[in-house]
């Protein structure tokens, strides 16, 4: 599918890959959620992805290179892992956040992460480099650094329990 843009334009051209309403969604939940199996992004989707719509999105996402898809033997279930250029999305999940946050109705629970991305560039940093070990195979340059998605599961949980408190 990685034909040519429409045009030269940088922001058509991320568009055209990155513009529907669910491309980013399936991304951000592989990121921030883990899931690299199809039943998983479906089913934990809080948005209510249709399977139809989710097996175009995935398609699309390895088609335009921006994840890998591993065939899936007898048994096995198929795995779906970010390329670089899949990784390369996450300054534009922060944005998106920030721009979300300051524009729109958000709540707190789902909003931390995007919090602490936006006001950390060595968290963004340190989330691509994990992005990178568990997708790509690149070690991390710092092992001995807690886990970002570590420190980001623990600020959410935090904000759930501060929520969720008489």
């Amino acid at each position: 599918m990685r034909g040519q843009p429409r045009s030269g334009c940088a922001i058509n051209a991320a568009v055209e890959v990155l513009g529907d309403a669910w491309s980013l969604i399936v991304l951000r939940d592989i990121v921030f959620g883990g899931r690299r199996h199809f039943r998983e992004l479906l089913t934990r989707n809080d948005e209510g992805i249709a399977s139809n719509i989710l097996a175009s999105r995935l398609r699309k996402l390895v088609d335009e290179g921006l994840l890998s898809r591993d065939d899936a033997t007898r048994g096995r279930r198929a795995t779906y892992s970010l390329t670089e250029a899949g990784i390369q999305t996450l300054p534009v999940m922060v944005a998106l956040g920030t721009w979300g946050m300051r524009h729109r109705p958000t709540s707190p629970e789902l909003t931390i992460r995007a919090r602490l991305l936006a006001e950390s560039p060595a968290l963004v940093d340190d989330l691509i480099d994990e992005l990178r070990e568990i997708h790509v195979g690149v070690p991390r340059p710092h092992p001995g650094r807690p886990l970002a998605s570590e420190r980001l599961q623990q600020a959410y949980e935090e904000t759930v329990g501060r929520e969720g408190s008489p």
